[in-house]
């Protein structure tokens, strides 16, 4: 009966099954009040569907404008990293090449193509939590730095994730940020975590950055060889640096 098809052509459209088989149901030779009915629920469906798919272009247009925004903000906060390093001429491309490093031992280390762009980008990220500091922060002090330096200097990974905390869109890298500087064996800084508790991002971003201050000049050193620093990596692999991070960073210079 042609009611009993207009209430199983309605359930379907309300469990989402749109077709035009409602349509069937609005020719001449249909009962006038199923025709109605059918006209009436026919439009309906079609309004829905010109509604869902203005939803759908709408969600598009707020994904690519969420993108541009991620974009704009990663450029803003990198630009930020730039400046901080333009002040200490020591440093000055210290930032583009751990994040270089950082990337080339996540590849190595297998980590996926995401993972691996939040490793890059903690290594660009990772001293901006320096960005507040005095310029007494970056003047020669010789081999030992000042008390006040070194309150300072310490303060910096904490001081990062501060700064990053609220950009969601940097998912783990706001936390290799803030544990970049502690150790396997507990004695880093600032929260004196062990081993485990520290991200593999952040013991990659711990290598890559020791061994790009290692192998630069800085006014208290005179920059060591490749050899010299890998060396110094691997003597102290399982206390200071994680050791497969260690490993990582001595594929990727053989390579």
């Amino acid at each position: 009966m042609s009611v009993d098809r207009l209430l199983k052509t309605i359930e379907e459209i309300a469990g989402g099954k749109y077709s035009n088989d409602i349509m069937e149901l609005t020719t001449e030779d249909q009962p006038e009040t199923v025709r109605s009915v059918a006209e009436a629920v026919g439009l309906m469906m079609v309004k829905i569907e010109a509604r869902e798919y203005h939803l759908e272009m709408m969600v598009q247009e707020l994904e690519t404008l969420n993108q541009t925004i991620r974009n704009n903000t990663i450029h803003m906060v990198s630009a930020m990293a730039h400046a901080l390093a333009a002040r200490d001429t020591y440093t000055e491309g210290h930032t583009a090449r751990v994040a270089d490093l950082a990337k080339r031992m996540a590849e190595y280390m297998e980590f996926d193509a995401d993972q691996t762009e939040y490793v890059r980008l903690a290594g660009i990220l990772h001293d901006i939590g320096k960005i507040g500091f005095s310029d007494a922060l970056f003047n020669p002090h010789g081999a030992k730095n000042p008390p006040e330096i070194v309150k300072e200097i310490l303060s910096h990974p904490a001081m990062g994730a501060t700064i990053l905390e609220d950009l969601d869109f940097l998912g783990p890298a706001i936390e290799y940020v803030h544990c970049h500087h502690e150790r396997p064996d507990g004695k880093g800084y600032p929260r004196k975590l062990k081993d485990e508790e520290i991200p593999l991002g952040a013991k990659i971003l711990a290598v890559a950055d020791a061994f790009d201050a290692m192998t630069t000049d800085r006014p208290y050193q005179k920059g060591k060889s490749l050899e010299t620093a890998l060396d110094i990596l691997r003597k102290n692999a399982g206390t200071k640096w994680d050791a497969r991070c260690v490993s990582a960073m001595e594929a990727i210079l053989g390579e």
